[in-house]
């Protein structure tokens, strides 16, 4: 087994008690963690309920999941620090072929999190969601090039000309904040073909606000993103 385990910290302007009920109460969870869909083994209501609830051990303010991730809160000045360490590699056998894919995806749920605590807290989020795999980056294709966090940016993005900062970024991530969805948030991730993933991995998650006509948005990406991407992404569900 190996004995590394990855960490990702995200600090959020707000107190630990608000970033600790965003992690405990199952109404704030739907409004950061993963995206809207139904599955033959349920949809996101039941997968927040195996996550957080079903096998979680909670300590103070630390939180062990049943899959051996572990949340820490603790104040910092400016707010507070979430630091998430990973479970050990091997520690579930089932899942090890996505070990990886795990991680990336902590990093999107982290920083969504973030995003819902200081700008929606108590908003209802509606949520688009898009995979698939190849060489192409989304980032390129839609000609993002980011600057730090905290700069502004401006593009045409899917046809609709949209504004906003960049939220974060990572190896394989950017998030970007989006005034025309209701002071929403884009992220893409792209993982390109390589040993460990021979097919490479592209996501999207768009997260919506307000009165954003979510079916007119849903009809322009999918044009756009399924002839570049048009087998959809194992997720081992």
């Amino acid at each position: 087994m190996n004995d590394e385990r990855p960490q990702i910290v995200v600090t959020v302007a707000a107190p630990v008690e608000t970033v600790w009920q965003a992690l405990r109460e199952k109404e704030k969870i739907r409004h950061w963690h993963g995206w809207e869909y139904e599955g033959p083994q349920g949809g996101l209501e039941e997968e927040i309920d195996l996550i957080y609830y079903s096998h979680a051990v909670e300590e103070g303010t630390t939180l062990t999941l049943g899959s051996g991730d572990e949340f820490v809160v603790e104040p910092v000045e400016g707010g507070s620090r979430i630091t998430l360490t990973r479970a050990p590699h091997g520690a579930n056998p089932e899942w090890e072929a996505y070990y990886d894919d795990v991680t990336e995806g902590w990093t999107t749920f982290l920083n969504q999190l973030r995003f819902a605590v200081e700008h929606h807290p108590g908003d209802d989020r509606h949520t688009l969601f898009y995979s698939g795999t190849g060489p192409l980056s989304p980032m390129a294709e839609l000609g993002i090039s980011p600057g730090p966090a905290g700069s502004s940016y401006e593009l045409e993005l899917v046809g609709e000309q949209v504004k906003g900062e960049v939220w974060y970024t990572s190896e394989h991530q950017v998030g970007l904040t989006v005034d025309a969805w209701g002071n929403g948030l884009l992220v893409l991730s792209h993982i390109p073909p390589g040993e460990q993933k021979p097919d490479g991995a592209t996501m999207a998650v768009l997260s919506l606000y307000g009165d954003t006509d979510r079916d007119a948005l849903d009809a322009r990406w999918h044009t756009w993103w399924d002839p570049r991407y048009p087998e959809k992404l194992d997720l081992g569900t």
